[in-house]
């Protein structure tokens, strides 16, 4: 593809882009863990730390010590991930009614989250503990960049299957596999948005700088959560 042409399909995306933006955004739900990190950003984060090791700042001034979430999520079905954060009905793992017992610092949230809102927090755990990659940057923006660039082809939801591939009948990836995604690095994926891939995954390098680049592979990262 001729660097013309790649500046005009870059064009041809973000007009479309511009256009199904404000539509995508209304319609579309970000990833369950996109929704559960913003409430471990805002609950947890100053106890449990921002990856979950469970060294946050206020846990340094308290004096306590909350679990290293990275490892022990792992071990923990859903049901009991539910009733350790909720503190709502007994733990079968050990017949005793508080959840605290892994802490007595550890508020009872169950007046605080809905039901949809601790399933979207058990998936952002879930991907603390499972992750190979880390956040390189702020994910925020990244699905609002993914918004506005991303979704005319990869679709709402990441899974490949955005308007223009039944326009153009083209295969891009699918964000929302784990198998796809997983075995390439952030950087692989920073290199692909970068410098483009196949005669249709057009280079980004003038369109967007390091730091959003970074965020998209961050939202990237949750969407195959």
């Amino acid at each position: 593809m001729t660097p013309f042409d790649r500046k005009s399909l870059i064009v041809l995306l973000a007009v479309l882009g511009a256009i199904l933006g404000n539509v995508a955004a209304a319609l579309a739900e970000p990833p369950p863990a996109f929704e559960g990190r913003r409430l471990f950003v805002s609950y947890c984060q100053l106890c449990h730390g921002k990856m979950g090791k469970g060294d946050g700042p206020l846990a340094k001034q308290m004096g306590i010590t909350p679990s290293d979430l990275t490892t022990t999520v792992r071990s923990r079905s859903d049901t009991i991930l539910k009733k350790i954060i909720t503190g709502d009905g007994p733990q079968t793992i050990t017949g005793r009614a508080r959840h605290n017992i892994l802490s007595e610092a550890m508020p009872e949230w169950v007046n605080v989250f809905k039901a949809e809102q601790v399933d979207a927090l058990i998936a952002y755990l879930r991907f603390l503990s499972t992750s190979k990659h880390p956040m390189m940057g702020d994910p925020e923006v990244g699905y609002k960049l993914y918004t506005k660039y991303c979704t005319v082809c990869h679709g709402e939801e990441g899974e490949g299957d955005g308007v223009m591939t039944k326009m153009i009948k083209i295969n891009p990836a699918d964000h929302s596999n784990a198998n796809e995604m997983d075995p390439l690095s952030n950087q692989d994926l920073v290199y692909s948005i970068v410098n483009g891939k196949s005669q249709f995954m057009p280079a980004w390098e003038d369109t967007l700088n390091p730091s959003e680049v970074e965020a998209l592979v961050s939202y990237i990262r949750l969407l195959s959560n």
